[in-house]
């Protein structure tokens, strides 16, 4: 059907010239349901947690946002240290996040561009540790840290998610197919150090792919549960999600309590998409681009 067709430059069979063809009113209308689907879990979010816990219960539960959006957020800062918590998780989760970025991206870019004995090999054993399953290695980590006196601080659930296997492999992707070879060699003969390649050739091709694996890891380390929980204090260092599983704690659920604590946890996930937005939508075209 050619209204449902997106928008592309076609030539015309009579070869007069190029045809445009527009996409049609079926194409805005799925586009339409996948906005309206996406958004609408963070808009029932808000609309909870504008509300009286009461109103959840009704035959005929609230669409539009109520006036008790700030007696909510009152109660959650006053529940659980909440301040602490969104604290802890912006250290752990930007510590993360750069690190991911910097050491992925030097790997990646030695893994692509460099020649040196056993780099397949090396690779292969890197991409080889995403296999095996992370709770196989809770207890051996966690002996660990009690060894460095890390329990009950953020070091323990920094340093062990500095890097991962997933993200070598997506740089060292990025490398191959946004650094030309050509340009490497092109610096090398010119007299730029290795750094200097990297930094004047690599890292400018490679920006959008950056941006979306940190959006991604910025992701993955706040909404991690599990490990933090484990060897993080909840009275002291707990994490936005160890503190709303408190929340979520007791013999009585107040949903709309629960929900303001998830709406303002999401909050730094947003304004962080936000400023990398731009980057992140280019990295995503493209790789599908060149995919």
């Amino acid at each position: 059907m050619i209204a449902s067709v997106p928008a592309r430059r076609l030539r015309r069979s009579d070869g007069a010239g190029p045809l445009t063809r527009r996409p049609g009113v079926l194409v805005y209308a799925l586009l339409t349901g996948v906005v309206v689907s996406s958004a609408f879990p963070l808009y029932w979010s808000f609309v909870v947690s504008s509300s009286d816990s009461s109103a959840i219960g009704d035959s005929i539960p609230p669409l539009v946002p109520g006036g008790y959006l700030l007696e909510n957020v009152q109660r959650v800062f006053d529940t659980v240290d909440f301040w602490l918590a969104i604290q802890n998780s912006l250290i752990v989760s930007g510590t993360v996040m750069v690190s991911t970025v910097v050491l992925s991206s030097f790997a990646g870019f030695a893994f692509a561009r460099l020649r040196f004995a056993g780099r397949n090999t090396l690779f292969l054993v890197v991409i080889g540790t995403v296999m095996v399953p992370a709770q196989l290695g809770v207890v051996p980590l966690y002996m660990v840290v009690g060894d460095l006196g890390w329990y009950g601080r953020l070091e323990a659930v920094i340093v062990p998610a500095l890097v991962n296997a997933f993200s070598v492999f997506w740089m060292r992707q990025a490398c191959e197919e946004s650094v030309a070879p050509e340009l490497v060699d092109a610096a090398r003969v010119d007299g730029c150090s290795l750094w200097g390649t990297f930094r004047h050739v690599a890292i400018p091709a490679i920006r959008p792919q950056a941006a979306v694996l940190g959006m991604v890891t910025f992701m993955a380390a706040w909404n991690d549960f599990f490990w933090p929980l484990i060897v993080l204090d909840p009275n002291e260092s707990l994490t936005v999600q160890v503190a709303l599983s408190r929340l979520a704690s007791g013999y009585f659920l107040d949903y709309s309590l629960m929900l303001t604590g998830a709406t303002l946890g999401v909050l730094p996930v947003i304004i962080v998409f936000l400023l990398l937005a731009r980057q992140i939508v280019n990295g995503l075209t493209r790789v599908s681009v060149n995919g």
